[in-house]
C-alpha cells in the first residue's frame, strides 16, 4: 500500500487527487489530507440547495463536487479526511464502510475516545456525528473517504450549510443534517490536529506490512493541476452538474412584492415567471426574456439586470429574489 501524506490545503487540488490516484495508480492507496474552509457537495446534489450562499459568497468559501455520492460536508484545518483507493477482485463486497472505518477507530480507542461505527456510514461519539463517510467505484478499485472533526469550527459549519429547504424541489441527494462534535473535546490529554494526523498516518503504516510512504513526484502534481484545471474549479462540474431543480421565492421589499419561479436545468434557466408590482408589466416581461438560458448564478443574474433602466436598488432587490 502506498502511504501519501498529502500536505496540499487547496479543496480543488485535494478533490482533483482523488480522481487521479483512483484512475491512474495501480496499487492500494491511503491519503490523509485537509483543506482549507471549503463546502464539499455529494456528485447528485444541488449546490445552490446545500448551501448558505450569502454566508459563502462573504467568506468567499469554494464550493466543490466530489466523485462520490451522498450529502454535503464542510471541511476546514480543524477536520481532517482520509482516502483509501482499494483494489477489488469480482466476488469482494464493493460497499464495505466498516472495513475501512476500522483502522479510524483503532485510533480512537487508543487515544482512549469511545467512538462506534452507527447507521450506515457514520463515526459516532455518545450519539454525536465526528466522521461521515461515502464510496464511489471506478472500474475494480474503490474509493472509501471520511471526515474526522477534531478541532473545527462547529459555528462556521452551521452557518455555512444553513439553508431553506422549501425554495428548491428536485430529485437531488439531500444532505441529513446530523448533531455534530469535536474530537478534541472527547480527550483526556489534548494534542493538535497534526498529532492526531501522525497517530493515524503511523497506525496505517504499522497495520500493512506492505505499507510504504508516497510522495507525489512533479508529474503527479501537474497532472492533478491539469484535473483542476479542467474539471474542479470549473462552473460546470461544481453548479452546471446539479439535478434538474425548480425554485421559488417571494420577498417584500420597501417599494412591493417579488416573487420569482424557475426551472433550471444544467445549472441554466429554462423558464422564468415573474412577478413584480412596482416595476411596469412590459419590462417584466423583457426581464423575463432577458433570464433565460443563462446561468442560474448572481454575478450572471445581476450583470444580465444591469440592462434595464432600474436603479441599483431595484436591481439588487430582483437579483437576490433568484437565490
Amino acid at each position: 500500500m502506498l502511504c501519501i501524506p498529502n500536505q496540499n490545503t487547496d479543496p480543488y487540488f485535494n478533490l482533483a487527487t482523488e480522481e487521479y490516484i483512483l484512475k491512474n495508480f495501480k496499487e492500494n492507496c491511503f491519503v490523509l489530507w485537509r483543506s482549507r474552509p471549503s463546502i464539499i457537495i455529494g456528485k447528485h446534489q444541488n449546490a445552490l440547495a446545500e448551501i448558505n450562499l450569502n454566508f459563502v459568497q462573504e467568506q468567499n468559501i469554494p464550493v466543490v463536487r466530489r466523485l462520490s455520492g451522498g450529502g454535503t460536508v464542510f471541511h476546514d484545518l480543524g477536520n481532517l479526511n482520509f482516502s483509501f483507493f482499494q483494489n477489488v477482485e469480482d466476488n469482494e463486497n464493493l460497499v464495505d464502510f466498516k472495513r475501512y472505518t476500522k483502522p479510524i477507530l483503532e485510533v480512537l480507542h487508543d487515544l482512549g475516545v469511545d467512538a462506534k461505527f452507527e447507521g450506515r456510514n457514520d463515526i459516532m461519539i455518545e450519539g454525536k456525528k465526528i466522521s461521515g463517510n461515502a464510496e464511489h467505484i471506478f472500474k475494480k478499485r474503490v474509493l472509501h473517504h471520511g471526515t474526522l472533526l477534531f478541532s473545527s469550527e462547529i459555528s462556521n459549519l452551521s452557518q455555512a450549510l444553513k439553508v431553506n429547504p422549501l425554495i428548491y424541489q428536485d430529485k437531488g441527494v439531500k444532505s441529513v443534517r446530523s448533531r455534530v462534535t469535536n474530537i478534541i473535546d472527547h480527550l483526556s490529554e489534548k494534542i493538535t490536529v497534526k498529532d492526531f494526523y501522525n497517530k493515524i498516518l503511523n497506525h496505517i503504516v504499522l497495520s500493512d506490512k506492505d505499507a510504504v510512504i508516497y510522495e507525489f513526484t512533479n508529474n503527479d502534481i501537474e497532472h492533478v493541476n491539469r484535473l483542476v484545471n479542467e474539471k474542479y474549479k470549473t462552473w460546470e462540474w461544481n453548479f452546471g452538474y446539479s439535478p434538474k431543480y425548480n425554485f421559488e421565492k417571494s420577498q417584500t421589499t420597501s417599494e412591493g412584492t417579488i416573487n420569482v419561479q424557475l426551472s433550471v436545468e444544467k445549472g441554466f434557466i429554462k423558464d422564468v415567471n415573474l412577478a413584480c408590482n412596482f416595476i411596469d408589466e412590459k419590462i417584466v416581461k423583457e426581464i423575463e426574456l432577458k433570464l433565460k438560458d443563462i446561468r442560474h448564478e448572481p454575478a450572471v443574474v445581476s450583470k444580465e439586470l444591469q440592462n434595464f433602466d432600474l436603479s441599483h436598488d431595484k436591481i439588487e432587490e430582483i437579483s437576490t429574489t433568484f437565490f
